[in-house]
């Protein structure tokens, strides 16, 4: 049985790179559609959301370009949504924006790394084993590409995973409801591409070195199991 995951796009891969993979509807169909889950797209950033909950078995967040922090009147209105879905204990995952956009939402908070861009193939400890994590692991390496960094944890939340660069790298707030800052959809070309438009912002050592991690290996397809296990309904995570 396939179960329904409602996307919330709140952002779009730069339009001159989605002839690699396609926007993040494409990329999250991608990642999911092997493990049993179809992905269903509302546009939240130009208003589309769901009248209910329950249209999807469980709910994710894309990454984007703006920052949480931004004054963006559909933000807030996510944010409800997201408050909402911990109330009634829906399933949800955040994906960098949306990893971010979580913690605001629960009164953490979020700014501008010092450290800089998080570039590149980025591993993280995973410092807390939480059940829907099937397959298990100890590490989970994923492409990052962020400026903003979840600093201070929302009371309701705990960190799962962490790295040197960015020490709130997971969040989880029950077992069916977390983030990560990394992006399990993407696939290096993209990320690659990505880098060579970006030397201007990023700098051109932080990129290059950044480009040269992307032929390490990724652990995306382990995280699109434990994205399986939280939306699917009919999955135990016991």
């Amino acid at each position: 049985m396939t179960a329904r995951a409602g996307l919330l796009v709140v952002g779009h891969v730069d339009e001159r790179a989605r002839h690699i993979a396609g926007d993040y509807p494409e990329l999250f169909s991608a990642l999911l559609a092997p493990v049993g889950i179809e992905v269903v797209p509302y546009a939240a950033d130009s208003g589309q959301l769901p009248t209910s909950l329950d249209e999807c078995d469980g709910w994710l967040c894309s990454p984007s370009r703006h920052s949480v922090y931004d004054d963006e009147p559909w933000i807030k209105d996510v944010e409800d949504l997201l408050r909402d879905a911990i109330a009634r204990e829906r399933p949800f995952v955040g994906i960098c924006f949306g990893h971010q956009l979580l913690a605001q939402a629960l009164g953490g908070r979020v700014e501008r790394a010092a450290v800089g861009w998080g570039v590149g193939v980025e591993s993280y400890d995973v410092i807390d084993r939480l059940p829907f994590m099937t397959p298990p692991a100890t590490q989970c390496a994923l492409i990052a590409s962020h400026e903003d960094q979840v600093v201070d944890v929302p009371p309701q939340a705990r960190v799962f995973a962490a790295s040197e660069h960015c020490p709130v790298a997971g969040l989880a707030v029950s077992d069916r409801i977390w983030t990560v800052q990394g992006h399990p959809e993407f696939v290096p070309e993209l990320a690659d591409y990505l880098l060579s438009l970006r030397v201007e912002l990023i700098g051109a050592e932080r990129v290059r070195a950044a480009r040269a991690t992307l032929t390490q290996p990724t652990n995306s397809e382990v995280v699109a199991h434990w994205i399986a296990a939280t939306v699917s309904p009919q999955r135990d995570m016991t």
